[in-house]
C-alpha cells in the first residue's frame, strides 16, 4: 500500500520557513518517495516511548501518590503492565544511552549527565572519571534498526546525548524536534530560551519556532508528537517523546496550581502544589497521545512504554522540595532506591496482560531489546553486545516465575547528596559499595524497601558474595572507576 502524504505536504510547504517545518518536509518527501510498503511492514506495531524527566517512583496515582492526580497514566496502567521494581540510572544521560542502545551505560562510559561530564570536581577525596559526552556514532541504536526496517522515526523533546554531530539525526531519527545537548530548558514558557538560571549559559529548545506568548513546553512537545502520529500514514512509526517535565525549573501553568494548593495538607507525602500542577500537564500529554492513537484506529497495533529517566529529584526549587520518594530512601543522584527505582508502564494490546503489576526487577537496558522483539527485528547480530533482555514474556504473564538477572548500578561521580558508588541487586538482596572508603551496605528489599537496616555485618557471606558479583561485572563491562586525589587534604579550605 502506498503512503498518502497529500494532506501533510501542502501544510508543511506553507510552513517551511521554520527549521522544524523544513525537517518535517524533508522527511515527508523522503518517505513519500519510498512508495510501496511490504505486507510485513504494514502490520508491524507502532512504538511510542514516553520518557519523563526526574519523575519519582511514587509520584503517580497508580504508584500510590496522594497529592498528585494522574488519571491518564493510571488508565495506561489499567490497560497494560505496571512494573513495581523497574530501574534506571541515578541521573539522566546514562539512562538515555541505555534506552537507545540496549547496553549498560557503564559499558558505554556514559555515567553522568552531559554538562557535568567535562568538569569533574577536584576538591574531593576521589577524582571521578571523564564520562563520555557524545553517544558514539558507531552505536546501532534502536532507532537505526527501526529506520532500516521501514519505520518513520522521530525524537520529540530532550536528547542530552551529545553535540550537534551526535544529535538524533545521526542516530537513526528521521525527525528531531527539540533534541539538543542541553539537559533542561531555560523556561517552560515560549520562547523557552534565556540565560542566568544555569550560570551564564544561554539555553534554548531548538526547532520550536512559531510559538505564541504563554505557550507551554509540555503542550507544544505533545502537539509535535501528534503531528508525527498523523503524518505517518500507513507506515509504522517509532515516536520517542522525551519530555523535559518534571525537571526543574518547576514552572506549571498558573491556572492549574490553585487546585493543588487547596489539597495540600499536613501528613501528605507530597507537598509541592507547583510540582503537582506540572505533573498534571505531563499526564494530560499522555492522555492526548492515547486519544490520538485511538482516534486513528491504531490502539491495537501500538505499543506505549512510559518510564522516568531516574528517581525523583528531592532537592529544592524556589525553597520547596520538588517531590518525596517515600517509602524509598533518597532521590536523584543516589544509588539508594529513591534514586534509581522508577515507574515503568507498558501497554501492548496485542501481546501484554492488562491491569496487572509485575514485581520482577527490570532495567532500562531492557527496553531496546524488548522493542526489537515486539517489532519483529532479528536480534542475533546484537546478542553479544546487548546487556538487556526482552520483557515480552513478563508482559504476557507478569506473575510467571522469573529468574531475573542481577541489576547493576554504577555512579563513579559526586552529586550534591551522594558520593561515588556502585550497587547490585540480586533477587531481594541489594549491596551498595561506596567508593571513597570501600564500605558496603546490604539490604533485604523484600522486608526493607526503605533501606533502613544495613545487614552487611550480619549477613557477611551474602555481602561477600554480592561483592564478588559486583567486582566481576565491573571488570566485564570495563566500568570506569574514580582515582585517588593525591592533593586532597581533608579540612583544608575548599576541601570537603
Amino acid at each position: 500500500m502506498s503512503v498518502c502524504w497529500s494532506a501533510v505536504i501542502p501544510t508543511l510547504v506553507a510552513a517551511a520557513s521554520t527549521h522544524a517545518a523544513r525537517l518535517w518536509l524533508a522527511s515527508s518527501l523522503l518517505l513519500a518517495g519510498m512508495g510501496q510498503t511490504s505486507g510485513a511492514e504494514s502490520v508491524r506495531p507502532n512504538v511510542v516511548l514516553i520518557l519523563a524527566d526526574d519523575l519519582g517512583w511514587s509520584d503517580l496515582g497508580c504508584y500510590g501518590a496522594d497529592l498528585h492526580e494522574t488519571p491518564h497514566l493510571d488508565q495506561l496502567a489499567r490497560g497494560g503492565v505496571r512494573f513495581t521494581s523497574a530501574y534506571a540510572a541515578p541521573v539522566c544521560s546514562p539512562t538515555r544511552s541505555s534506552l537507545m542502545t540496549g547496553k549498560h551505560y557503564a559499558r558505554l562510559h556514559v555515567t553522568t549527565w552531559y554538562e557535568s561530564a567535562a568538569t569533574p570536581p577536584r576538591d574531593r577525596p576521589l577524582v571521578p572519571p571523564l564520562s563520555t559526552r557524545d553517544l558514539p556514532l558507531t552505536e546501532t541504536t534502536i532507532a537505526k534498526r527501526l529506520q532500516s526496517a521501514g519505520y518513520l522515526t522521530a525524537l520529540v523533546g530532550k536528547w542530552h546525548l551529545g553535540d550537534a554531530a551526535h544529535y538524533p539525526e545521526a542516530h537513526g531519527f528521521d525527525i528531531n524536534v527539540g533534541g539538543t545537548f542541553w539537559g533542561a530548558p531555560f523556561s517552560y514558557f515560549f520562547p523557552y530560551r534565556g540565560a542566568g538560571r544555569y550560570g551564564g549559559e544561554f539555553r534554548y529548545v531548538p526547532h520550536l519556532e512559531g510559538g505564541q506568548p504563554g505557550e507551554y513546553l509540555t503542550d507544544r512537545l505533545t502537539d509535535e508528537a501528534l503531528r508525527v502520529i498523523d503524518s505517518a500514514g500507513e507506515r509504522p512509526f517509532f515516536l520517542y517523546l522525551a519530555h523535559h517535565a518534571v525537571h526543574t525549573p518547576i514552572e506549571p501553568k498558573p491556572e492549574l496550581t490553585a487546585h493543588y494548593e487547596a489539597k495540600v495538607a499536613p501528613g501528605l507525602r507530597h507537598q509541592n502544589a507547583n510540582y503537582a500542577a506540572m505533573l498534571q500537564s505531563l499526564d494530560e500529554s499522555v492522555g492526548r497521545v492515547m486519544q490520538r492513537i485511538e482516534e486513528r484506529g491504531l490502539s491495537d497495533r501500538t505499543v506505549i512504554i512510559f518510564l522516568s529517566d531516574n528517581g525523583g529529584h528531592i532537592g529544592q526549587f524556589d525553597n520547596a522540595a520538588c517531590t518525596n520518594n517515600a517509602p524509598l530512601r533518597s532521590g536523584k543522584g543516589s544509588l539508594y532506591e529513591g534514586g534509581v527505582r522508577v515507574p515503568l508502564i507498558v501497554r501492548w494490546p496485542a501481546g501484554a496482560a492488562q491491569n496487572q503489576a509485575c514485581e520482577a526487577p527490570v532495567h532500562c537496558v531492557d527496553i531496546a531489546p524488548t522493542i526489537a522483539a515486539i517489532t519483529g527485528l532479528a536480534d542475533e547480530a546484537h546478542a553479544d553486545t546487548t546487556d538487556g533482555r526482552t520483557l515480552d514474556a513478563l508482559l504476557q504473564d507478569p506473575r510467571a516465575p522469573n529468574a531475573a538477572p542481577p541489576i547493576f548500578h554504577h555512579y563513579p561521580h559526586y552529586y550534591p547528596t551522594s558520593t561515588p558508588a556502585s550497587a547490585v541487586r540480586a533477587g531481594d538482596w541489594k549491596l551498595i559499595e561506596f567508593l571513597e572508603d570501600g564500605h558496603r551496605e546490604l539490604y533485604n528489599l523484600a522486608v526493607d524497601v526503605s533501606e533502613s537496616h544495613d545487614l552487611a555485618n550480619v549477613e557477611r557471606e551474602k555481602t561477600a558474595e554480592l561483592g564478588r558479583t559486583l567486582d566481576a561485572w565491573r571488570k566485564q563491562v570495563d566500568a570506569q572507576m574514580p582515582s585517588r586525589n593525591a592533593s586532597f587534604r581533608a579540612g583544608l579550605d575548599g576541601q570537603k
